[in-house]
């Protein structure tokens, strides 16, 4: 299995366990991952429970 990559920036993730401050996500039925950077930058659309296609 390979690394998880970020769903914004495409950084991929030291290792198949994903690092504590990367952030997961559901969207319309589909997980996705995100970077500790892009977690950062977008952290009021996250906690809005935005999609990321709103950012």
């Amino acid at each position: 299995m390979s690394n998880p990559t970020c769903a914004r920036c495409g950084t991929p993730a030291p290792s198949e366990d994903l690092p504590l401050t990367w952030v997961t996500s559901v969207e319309k039925g589909r997980k996705l991952v995100y970077c500790d950077r892009c977690a950062r930058e977008n952290v009021r659309s996250i906690e809005s429970k935005l999609d990321s296609a709103w950012w």
